[in-house]
């Protein structure tokens, strides 16, 4: 009863704690929205014929979404971790009475619940801001959406556990970012794309997180998107092992 008490309380400090960082909020909440309000102003949402007459934002806001997960899972949880190994707090909590595996799960849980939160932020504006078509089920998009941001959560920890500095997270951080989110069509639709590149981009998880979002919005089932899901659960399982193995908490 203990631990599950300190649980969510942990949770909630996990949170305000993220909520009060203006560098975090920015680049994982609020760029993604920028991002889509730019982009909704310049080019609105008619139908267009060369899109098969549907709309830019239509076409591109599975990409704004996932941008959250993306930046929240290469960059902002490893970068937060390395800090408070880095300021020895992660030693302390060790010492309390708590179990590791609360401040774990705590930890795990606040930086989903931020996940979680981005991308309901990018569908609900795109939806009644810019009149985005929804054609999927809200239940199917949900698991969607929760199956991508465990998947990068554990890409998140296995990071933050191999990178021994927050300066080292922020280098790597940056490395494996931006191309990631220029490849997977976050940024620039694949549609756009050479085939050359359309066939780099298959080996970067974030593209099943992009393919993923467009087809559940669009209407499809999840039988449909059987690959992104065999993917990303791969990521997820691989992820968890790797970091539960190589997680240092000094």
């Amino acid at each position: 009863m203990l631990q599950t008490r300190a649980l969510g309380k942990l949770v909630v400090v996990q949170v305000k704690l993220y909520l009060r960082e203006p560098i975090a909020v920015f680049f994982t909440l609020l760029m993604p929205v920028m991002l889509l309000v730019m982009m909704g102003f310049i080019l609105g949402n008619e139908p267009v014929s060369e899109l098969g007459g549907r709309g830019h934002l239509d076409v591109n806001l599975s990409g704004y979404a996932a941008l959250v997960i993306g930046i929240l899972g290469i960059a902002g949880v490893p970068i937060e971790t390395a800090t408070r190994r880095e300021t020895g707090v992660l030693r302390r909590f060790r010492a309390t009475p708590l179990r590791p595996l609360t401040y774990i799960a705590s930890d795990v849980l606040g930086n989903f619940a931020m996940m979680v939160l981005g991308v309901t932020v990018v569908f609900l504006l795109g939806r009644f801001g810019y009149g985005v078509r929804f054609h999927g089920s809200l239940p199917t998009l949900a698991l969607g959406v929760f199956l991508s941001a465990a998947a990068f959560l554990s890409v998140a920890y296995v990071l933050a556990s191999i990178i021994p500095t927050s300066r080292a997270a922020m280098v790597v951080g940056n490395v494996l970012l931006y191309p990631m989110l220029v490849l997977s069509g976050a940024v620039v639709p694949q549609q756009v794309m050479p085939e050359t590149v359309r066939n780099v981009a298959r080996f970067v998880p974030l593209t099943y997180v992009v393919t993923l979002f467009g087809g559940l919005w669009s209407g499809h089932g999840l039988s449909e998107h059987l690959r992104e899901i065999l993917v990303l659960g791969g990521v997820l399982i691989v992820g968890v092992a790797l970091a539960a193995w190589l997680f240092r908490w000094e």
